[in-house]
């Protein structure tokens, strides 16, 4: 059976992808009769023996597995990664492999080259947050998966904004951004200053992964009302970008009409006029209107107290430039 992880075998001359010669090296660190693993005794939720890398992954990506392992495993396995060199960089890279190939099927059917430099640079992008990633934060494959996306993408951009081919074997291109995928879009504002790293994490974790805003705040020791502001800040800068991104885009693009629409701010669009509640209108708590068209009570009360300066008149009228002002009762 196929492994759904699987990164694509070759490029179209039959080169094997940097992906795939990582998941052949992590195969040889986990076969034989002393596989390269960690002790479960040192990471929460796991059993009291040494474990194989290759359980370790299929364990973490269990659902019911909690955060706080996932976490402390790979702030191990980088570690691991800095002090001992080669063997644990193959492993880290083969660990990560789910979430590398995902990041790298999703770019490379964008990509109008060949997959092999979308997956070197995927990888690459790996590789170089593992020297630099802090193991102390949470989130830790996250962050890292983060680096990949955002090489593979400088990769695609780059791809993208080369001049059109002249000649023959035209052929069809994804929209430019920001259409595409969300993780992609805020890749893009940071790569133009628009977010920041932190913000775009705020984004991506509390928007698009579910995690609570409150949770993320207490990861990163901010004040729940700062993370609020923070990313009500960032998302306006967001949908201004976007929105600037969309007006120099082709107007016939349907893509491009859709988001512009879905990026209109909401007071600016039309909305059924409302009508005003009346001292007539039928419904509980109000009398109904006469057939004749009167009251059918005084709306107003006659009373020494009654009016809105409370001396038992109607309200005066504003004074306005042609009449002249109308004093005050004493």
């Amino acid at each position: 059976m196929a492994d759904r992880h699987h990164p694509r075998y070759a490029d179209a001359v039959g080169q094997p992808s940097p992906l795939y010669t990582a998941r052949k090296c992590f195969t040889l660190l986990v076969t034989g009769p002393e596989p390269l693993s960690v002790d479960g005794r040192d990471f929460p939720g796991l059993p009291n023996r040494p474990i194989p890398l290759d359980e370790l992954r299929d364990r973490m990506l269990r659902r019911h597995c909690p955060r706080r392992t996932r976490d402390a495993v790979w702030a191990h396995l980088v570690r691991q990664s800095r002090e001992h060199g080669a063997t644990w960089t193959l492993a880290c890279a083969g660990m990560a492999l789910p979430a590398l190939s995902s990041v790298a099927r999703w770019l490379t059917a964008r990509f109008p080259g060949e997959a092999f430099d979308v997956h070197a640079e995927v990888l690459s992008g790996f590789l170089s947050a593992l020297a630099t990633a802090d193991v102390d934060r949470p989130r830790v494959l996250v962050r890292l998966r983060w680096a990949a996306y955002r090489a593979g993408f400088a990769a695609l951009s780059e791809a993208l904004d080369a001049p059109a081919p002249v000649g023959r074997n035209f052929r069809s291109t994804p929209p430019r951004p920001p259409w595409g995928h969300p993780d992609l879009v805020l890749a893009r504002a940071v790569r133009l200053s628009v977010l920041t790293r932190t913000e775009a994490d705020l984004i991506g974790a509390t928007r698009l992964d579910e995690t609570p805003l409150t949770d993320w705040a207490d990861h990163h020791e901010m004040s729940h009302e700062a993370a609020y502001k923070a990313r009500r800040r960032a998302e306006r800068r967001l949908i201004a970008f976007l929105r600037e991104q969309a007006a120099t885009t082709d107007p016939n693009d349907p893509v491009a009409s859709c988001v512009a629409d879905e990026l209109t701010p909401s007071a600016s669009r039309s909305r059924p006029a409302r009508r005003s509640p009346s001292v007539t209108d039928g419904g509980p708590g109000n009398t109904p209107a006469r057939p004749d068209g009167k009251s059918a009570r005084a709306a107003s009360k006659p009373g020494a107290d009654s009016g809105l300066l409370r001396c038992g008149g109607p309200t005066p009228a504003l004074p306005s430039a042609a009449s002249p002002e109308v004093p005050r009762c004493a």
